[in-house]
């Protein structure tokens, strides 16, 4: 069932072919709407530098970071903007549709017929979330070059980061789908995205807020993301970013290992 007629992506067997035939699955089942939709996610965060970044930056002027780096606003947004690029199309491919694939389409009960297992199904779906999540990182990436927001050198090392910040919020968002009763239970979620998009130091340094609050931000998954990838655009350095690079990937494990135990107890019920 997962067999397709397209070209094989990987030569392997076993677990790692059976996850790349998920992916694949998608591949084919494209249409040509969904490159709107990927043009339509990677406009918002550019609009969003645009309006604030540069906007509003014209207003706040220069911004100086906790290790004594003086960075414009816009160079301080488009981080950022970065990481709240590579959570939305992961989120978008690892919910909505994950969970359209597995509540009304029944496409996974199909699926596990075959040798295909809960993790494989998981892991699948992720990998081709972050292709999507690729896409959108790399264009952004691609236009902070361009309007001198950082170097290349610093945009080829910020873009693994976005890789593994989608990674991170694709496995938290499948995890999260497989909790969801209806439609309805997406506007929670949708609430949840917006509060980590306003409140991850994303627009003010977390610095800014009380200090209980600012003990909160820095725990997000998205602060963590944002202060890995602003700390190689702006060229900082620290010890701290192994800290990021260790939360999103326990986030990544732990995502994984909770979406494929659900799946598990609700395809094989």
């Amino acid at each position: 069932m997962v067999g397709l007629v397209l070209p094989r992506l990987v030569s392997f067997e076993g677990a790692p072919r059976r996850s790349a035939s998920v992916a694949e699955r998608n591949l084919a089942a494209l249409k040509s709407a969904y490159w709107l939709v990927l043009i339509s996610g990677f406009l918002e965060p550019v609009l969003y530098l645009f309006s604030i970044g540069i906007g509003v930056g014209a207003l706040v002027g220069d911004l100086t970071l906790p290790g004594g780096r003086v960075v414009s606003y816009a160079g301080f947004v488009a981080p950022a903007m970065l990481a709240s690029s590579a959570m939305t199309g992961a989120l978008a491919e690892t919910t909505f549709n994950f969970f359209g694939k597995m509540k009304y389409m029944k496409l996974y009960d199909g699926i596990i017929a075959t040798p295909v297992q809960p993790f494989e199904i998981a892991l699948g779906e992720l990998g081709w979330a972050m292709i999507r999540g690729s896409l959108y990182s790399a264009a952004f990436l691609v236009v902070m070059v361009g309007m001198d927001l950082t170097s290349v050198g610093r945009a080829a090392t910020a873009f693994p980061a976005a890789v593994l910040v989608g990674f991170a919020f694709g496995a938290l968002g499948m995890a999260v789908a497989t909790f969801m009763r209806s439609w309805q239970d997406f506007d929670l979620m949708g609430s949840a995205q917006f509060t980590l998009f306003l409140f991850s130091g994303t627009f003010v340094p977390a610095e800014a807020y009380p200090a209980v609050l600012r003990w909160v931000v820095e725990l997000t998954p998205l602060y963590r993301s944002v202060h890995l990838i602003r700390g190689i655009s702006v060229g900082a350095t620290g010890w701290s970013w192994l800290l990021d690079v260790a939360y999103l990937l326990v986030l990544t494990g732990v995502g994984l290992l909770v979406a494929s135990r659900r799946m598990g107890r609700l395809l094989y019920k």
